[in-house]
């Protein structure tokens, strides 16, 4: 009889700024069986979200620069440091508007040998009716076709849930600390030739507040000038 074949170390990341009421839903929803270690990156909450994470059973790490790649860049650097590195990383936010219930489909591409890079795609799976506005669906139907005209690689989203192996993702030599940071993750990975997929994802109302929908509202046309702002400069990089 064959041996099975050992099943790959998988660490999952999630950056969290004032996200106790949504945070402990999403820990709750996590298919632990699939994970070693799931760490949050607190990036300054003034509430409870540390207390949260660790009530839920997370391993908490704190980054005191905000901003969504400053948080990732942080939970890649402890990974790194660790004397038993995880194989493959995930990067999970911490609003519940993705289900943690869809990380094995997440992983099944990489652990089936056949990709390096899976993105979580809300434009193939399920939303909830206007939990992606329509500025967002504009800016990423726009980045995606910039991504496919210049790089040639063919994508539908930039959602943030995503999965990747740990050595390609420290190859990419990632440096964006804001909200560039999915998009240079995706070029880069187009540029460098990994092997990309694309799965099937739910996507709900991240039940954020109304001042936090105002919020994102104002940041939307920065968040977008640094998705187009990146994709651009990646295309005159060597």
């Amino acid at each position: 009889m064959a041996e099975s074949k050992p099943q790959p170390i998988i660490d999952l990341v999630i950056p969290a700024l004032n996200a106790q009421a949504t945070l402990p839903l999403v820990l709750d929803a996590i298919p632990r069986s699939l994970a070693r270690d799931i760490y949050v990156v607190d990036c300054g909450s003034t509430d409870a979200t540390s207390e949260r994470a660790i009530r839920g059973g997370a391993k908490l790490l704190s980054q005191s620069e905000r901003g969504y790649g400053a948080a990732c860049q942080r939970g890649l650097r402890h990974l790194t440091s660790l004397e038993k590195p995880p194989e493959i990383v995930v990067f999970l936010d911490a609003d519940y508007a993705d289900d943690p219930a869809d990380l094995p489909a997440l992983l099944e591409p990489i652990r089936a040998n056949n990709a390096d890079l899976v993105i979580g795609s809300r434009a193939l799976g399920r939303r909830q009716p206007g939990s992606i506005r329509l500025p967002e669906r504009v800016g990423n139907h726009l980045a995606v076709s910039l991504i496919r005209v210049i790089y040639g690689q063919c994508y539908t989203d930039l959602g943030h849930f995503r999965a990747i192996r740990l050595p390609a993702l420290v190859a990419l030599g990632m440096n964006d600390t804001g909200d560039g940071w999915s998009v240079e993750m995706q070029v880069k990975a187009a540029k460098m030739g990994l092997r990309i997929a694309e799965v099937p994802v739910s996507y709900r109302h991240s039940g954020a507040s109304r001042k936090k929908i105002s919020q994102r509202m104002k940041g939307g046309a920065f968040a977008s000038y640094r998705v187009l702002f990146t994709i651009f400069r990646h295309a005159t990089a060597r």
